[in-house]
């Protein structure tokens, strides 16, 4: 363990003095679970993991550590998946304590909540309410809306509503040199000037620290209908995602897509699921039809569709939640595959976005290039098939070593992220950049916006102590500057 100099150990007994010792935790076992990435792939370190309960104590956390010129990293539930919670010195900041639903406002339809509250912990609050707040993720039991804006979150409902950017009216952040700026304004109209609040959003907290943030709540939908379809390509699957667009209009909710062996490892790893066709098919389809008017017929809407379809050829076949449990078990096959996927192996995971004219290219074409390039390997494309977002993760070879597989992760990089930016696309689509993409993004981002980018963090963060190192590099000072390889961990990646 790293003894503190002299500054750390006078700053440690500020803040023990402000905030009380039990929310400045020094001891190793204490910040341990704050110094790893979800899935393993970093280890980091840190003077301190300091737990402030309100946004003045987060002011004045930074303030004491911009006089010190010690580097802060924020976190919420730590559930990030490119590295950008991870601290390499300084004080870890968590934002857990920050969990309170400080309004909500049902004529103007919407809800003030702290950084630190779970997601799901909003989404109830809403829905207590009688409203919706449609942000839904895999992790929303663990994560928190903080982490959620830092990195502009999508999820399953982004196609009808929209990733966290446009759930969100105004900000609460404290900026660099401990200043709070409020700008929790439910305003749907405001040109006074720059949009601050979409400078914060998606910077993974390089730019300031989120604290609060004034969410817009939805209609609850008070109708649903949910079908699972199996497809013989994922072109079929895009087709038939066009030929509901207009029938179904915003009615269509979510429209995933998962391959087929992405249902058969969730079938394998989780023996309650149920096959839900009698055949097995290259490609599936999951949609979501929803209504916030009781009476709405969203059955036979999607049954025409789907009938229609079926008789031209566009999919193969198709099955119907029948109830709320089997429409939550057609949701559990996609819900799942994340998870189960990690018992294959080693993965190597691409989080990409391309237009949505151009999904089924990019996955037939990224899919032959990598089976081109290690015959065995186990493409598993997969995600938000509506909005462009496709998860192309890759699960080693049968019987390949793990750690040999997982080498290959720079060379696949190269091969799926070439073909992405060769169709205007994103190399990171609702995941972040944190640190795992930030030398990829120098690759692929216009040399302008990395200059703009470079400027901005220059002028909110002018001592490089907001998670330097993170998303863009803006000097040798930064503790990130040695090769990201370096710091990649074999234990738990996958």
């Amino acid at each position: 363990m790293t003894v503190p100099s002299q500054a750390e150990a006078a700053l440690i007994e500020t803040l023990q003095e402000r905030l009380g010792k039990a929310h400045v935790l020094t001891a190793a076992s204490d910040m341990e679970s704050a110094l790893v990435e979800l899935r393993g792939l970093y280890r980091g370190t840190a003077l301190a993991v300091v737990r402030p309960g309100d946004t003045q104590q987060v002011a004045f956390t930074i303030a004491q550590c911009a006089k010190r010129g010690v580097p802060v990293v924020a976190q919420g539930g730590n559930t990030g998946l490119v590295g950008g919670g991870v601290p390499f010195g300084g004080v870890v900041l968590s934002l857990a304590r920050l969990n309170r639903v400080r309004e909500i406002d049902p004529l103007n339809g919407t809800m003030t909540v702290e950084a630190g509250c779970v997601l799901q912990s909003v989404q109830a609050a809403a829905a207590a309410a009688g409203y919706l707040f449609p942000l839904s993720l895999a992790s929303e039991g663990s994560c928190t809306i903080g982490g959620n804006l830092a990195t502009n979150a999508g999820g399953t409902a982004v196609l009808r509503y929209g990733n966290t950017r446009e759930l969100t009216l105004g900000l609460e952040v404290v900026l660099s040199d401990g200043r709070i700026w409020n700008g929790l304004k439910g305003l749907r109209k405001d040109n006074t000037g720059y949009d601050l609040r979409d400078l914060f959003i998606g910077s993974e907290g390089t730019l300031g620290i989120i604290t609060a943030a004034v969410l817009k709540l939805s209609p609850a939908p008070k109708t649903r209908v949910t079908a699972f379809v199996g497809c013989a390509s994922p072109g079929h699957a895009l087709a038939l995602f066009n030929n509901l667009r207009d029938p179904a209009g915003d009615q269509l909710t979510a429209f995933e897509y998962m391959p087929d062996f992405g249902l058969e490892i969730v079938l394998k790893h989780r023996p309650a699921s149920v096959r839900p066709l009698a055949e097995r098919y290259h490609s599936y389809a999951l949609v979501e039809l929803t209504s916030p008017r009781v009476d709405a017929d969203l059955r036979r809407t999607l049954e025409e569709i789907l009938a229609s379809a079926l008789e031209d050829g566009t999919i193969a076949d198709a099955v119907m939640g029948d109830s709320e449990a089997q429409s939550l078990a057609l949701w559990g096959l996609r819900e799942n595959l994340s998870e189960v996927q990690r018992l294959e192996g080693g993965s190597i995971k691409h989080d990409v976005a391309v237009p949505v004219s151009r999904v089924a290219e990019f996955i037939e074409i990224a899919t032959k290039a990598c089976e081109d390039a290690m015959p065995g390997v186990r493409v598993c494309a997969f995600g938000h098939f509506g909005d462009g977002n496709i998860h192309f993760n890759l699960s080693q070879p049968l019987g390949m070593d793990k750690d040999a597989y997982l080498s290959e992760w720079a060379r696949f990089n190269v091969i799926v992220h070439d073909i992405v930016n060769g169709m205007n696309g994103s190399i990171a689509a609702e995941h972040g950049i944190g640190l795992i993409k930030r030398d990829e993004l120098a690759r692929y981002k216009d040399p302008v916006a990395l200059d703009l980018m470079r400027a901005i963090k220059r002028t909110l963060d002018p001592g490089n102590l907001l998670n330097p190192g993170k998303v863009v590099e803006i000097g040798a000072d930064s503790p990130a500057t040695f090769p990201v390889e370096t710091r990649v961990t074999k234990t738990g990646l996958a």
